[in-house]
């Protein structure tokens, strides 16, 4: 059986990574690359480190991209951890442009929470899928039916009087020192009042600490089911890839 392939590549403030994606099975189809994130980070130069990447694998056809920001038809709005230039930039012209190729950008969650859908913890689930990525802040992506509502910032969420990642992020566990109970109080705070607001069928929890899921999940009360993510670090390049082939 011919698999289709397609291409993902994930911008982080960090580092830049790619690979080809085997849109049948969800999987690399190569190992990815990693570039260091070029500094200053503006958008021509880290369209630059993209196609380098693309290079690296022959690839010549469009790609799926991620970026930390809320992204409108290309146009990225926001920069998080990225040169505020990408502010307002028109980000799909400047990535033609400079690589050549044409380039789908997508936020780095919903791209995230795409491909945890398709191949990973919420395995195609019908109904309403909440992807919420804790980290140094709060990432969400909202599936309603296998249908992507791109764009949401659950992590911003006002509640009791804070914008909700800085209470209940990993990043504000450890600045705070909690430990695991501590923490689970929080996000049962957090996860109620999104609960309470979308009514969602399923919530995977992605991120890095989504790996110590046993330590903290047994001190969260939801109602609804809770799952750690699967793909981890690749599910945004291979989001990416699938968002752009479909």
């Amino acid at each position: 059986m011919k698999h289709e392939r397609g291409f993902g590549i994930d911008i982080g403030g960090s580092g830049i990574k790619g690979a080809p994606v085997d849109l049948t099975t969800g999987t690399l189809a190569a190992e990815r690359v990693r570039i260091p994130t070029p500094q200053p980070s503006t958008p021509e130069a880290v369209a630059e480190t993209v196609g380098q990447i693309l290079d690296t694998f022959g690839w010549k056809s469009s790609f799926g991209c991620t970026f930390p920001a809320v992204v409108q038809h290309g146009v990225t709005r926001t920069a998080a951890n990225v040169d505020p230039a990408w502010v307002d930039c028109d980000a799909a012209t400047v990535l033609r442009k400079v690589t050549g190729r044409d380039g789908l950008l997508v936020n780095d969650a919903d791209a995230a929470g795409v491909a945890e859908v398709a191949f990973g913890a919420a395995g195609s689930r019908a109904g309403v899928v909440l992807l919420a990525t804790l980290g140094t802040g709060i990432g969400s992506a909202l599936i309603v039916d296998g249908h992507l509502v791109p764009n949401t910032e659950f992590g911003h969420l006002e509640i009791d009087g804070h914008d909700a990642e800085t209470r209940a992020a990993d990043s504000a566990r450890d600045r705070d020192d909690l430990d695991w109970e501590q923490w689970g109080e929080r996000l049962t705070r957090y996860f109620t009042h999104v609960e309470n607001l979308l009514w969602p069928d399923l919530i995977v929890v992605g991120g890095g600490v989504s790996k110590k899921f046993d330590k903290w999940s047994p001190y969260v009360r939801t109602r609804t089911p809770m799952v750690p993510a699967k793909l981890l670090n690749e599910a945004g390049i291979i989001g990416a890839a699938l968002l752009a082939h479909g």
